[in-house]
C-alpha cells in the first residue's frame, strides 16, 4: 500500500478521552511506533497514523479532510460545527459511538437560586467553554441572554460575580455541588463518537476504514457481554433463556447418568450481571461463572 493510502486518525494527546481512546485502538491489536512529543505515530500493523492532538483541534482536522477519522467528545464536535455555521455536519458524518466519556452540557445555578424553566434564564448572563453550542440552545428556545466566554474554571463565575449562572460538562456534578450550584438544565449529552470526513478519499482508504470498523465494533461488542457457564435443573431451561436472553442459542450440555441436570454455556448481553445471576439462582441455578470476553468477531 501506498504512504498516501494510510489513514490518519486524531484522538486527544491528554485529556479525559485520551487513556480510554489509546485503550480502544490497543484492544483492536494495533501497535503504534510512539515517539514522544511527535504529532503524528505510526501504527506498525495496520496502514494507519495516530494524529495526537488537542481535543478542539479533532473536529476541524476531520472537517478539513486533514485526517480521514477522528475520536472526539460528542459535545466538543457539536461545538465545532456550530462555530463553524455547520448544523447540518456537511462536513462530518459519526460512524460509531463509542460508549464512554459519558457526560452532560447542562446549565447550572447558585443553590439558593429558584429555577421555574428556561425562561427563567433570560435576561441573565451564562458563563461557558461553549459558547456556539449555548447560543444555540438559547435561540432554540427564544431566551435573551447574555453568553460570556470564558475557557477554565468556569464553575467559579458566579462566585466572582462575572456572570448568573453557568453551562459546563457534568458528569457526577460533585464540582457543581463544591462551588455552591446545582445543575438545572440538560443541554446536551455527550459520549466519545468516531467521526469520519466527508471529504473524498481512494477507494482503498474506504476499504481500510470498513477493516478498522470491524474491529471496534469486536472491541465494543466484547465489553457489553460475557460468557456465562451454570448447572441447572432440566426443566429450568425455558426460564434461564427468558432470564439471560444471549446473542445465540445457548449450548446445553447433559450432567449424570439420569439427565436430568444440565451444563448451560451462553454469551449473554447484559448490563446487570449481579441481578441476573441472583434470578437466574431463584429458578434453580448453581455453579454460575461469568468470564469477561476480550473480542467478538462476526
Amino acid at each position: 500500500m501506498n504512504k498516501s493510502d494510510r489513514l490518519r486518525i486524531a484522538i486527544q494527546k491528554s485529556g479525559r478521552l485520551s487513556e480510554k481512546s489509546f485503550d480502544l485502538l490497543r484492544g483492536c491489536g494495533f501497535e503504534f511506533d510512539w515517539r514522544r512529543n511527535h504529532l503524528l505515530c505510526a501504527c506498525t500493523n495496520f496502514p494507519l497514523d495516530l494524529m495526537l492532538v488537542r481535543d478542539d483541534d479533532i473536529a476541524e482536522f476531520v472537517a478539513d479532510g486533514v485526517c480521514e477519522l477522528g475520536v472526539v467528545g460528542f459535545n466538543m464536535l457539536e461545538e465545532t460545527l456550530l462555530g463553524r455555521g455547520d448544523k447540518d455536519r456537511e462536513g462530518i458524518q459519526i460512524l460509531e459511538r463509542l460508549g464512554f466519556g459519558g457526560c452532560r452540557l447542562s446549565i447550572a445555578i447558585p443553590e439558593d437560586q429558584a429555577f421555574d424553566g428556561p425562561q427563567s434564564l433570560d435576561g441573565k448572563s451564562i458563563a461557558t467553554s461553549y459558547p456556539a453550542t449555548l447560543q444555540n440552545y438559547l435561540e432554540e428556545n427564544n431566551i435573551q441572554a447574555e453568553v460570556i466566554h470564558i475557557s477554565g474554571s468556569v464553575e467559579i463565575a458566579p462566585a466572582l460575580q462575572i456572570a448568573d449562572a453557568i453551562c459546563d460538562l457534568v458528569s457526577t456534578g460533585s464540582t457543581l455541588r463544591s462551588n455552591g450550584l446545582k445543575e438545572v438544565q440538560t443541554i446536551l449529552k455527550s459520549e466519545s463518537v468516531l467521526i469520519q470526513t466527508s471529504k473524498p478519499f481512494s477507494e482503498e482508504k474506504q476499504n481500510v476504514i470498513s477493516r478498522l470498523e470491524q474491529r471496534l465494533k469486536g472491541v465494543m461488542r466484547a465489553a457489553k457481554t460475557k460468557y456465562i457457564m451454570m448447572n441447572a435443573p432440566k426443566d429450568a431451561l425455558d426460564k434461564i433463556k427468558a432470564i439471560m436472553p444471549g446473542l445465540e442459542e445457548p449450548s446445553v450440555i447433559p450432567l449424570g447418568a439420569n439427565g436430568e441436570k444440565i451444563a448451560i454455556h451462553a454469551v449473554a448481553h447484559e448490563p446487570d450481571f449481579w441481578s441476573t445471576m441472583e434470578k437466574l439462582k431463584e429458578v434453580g441455578a448453581s455453579s454460575i461463572l461469568v468470564v469477561p470476553i476480550e473480542k467478538i468477531f462476526g
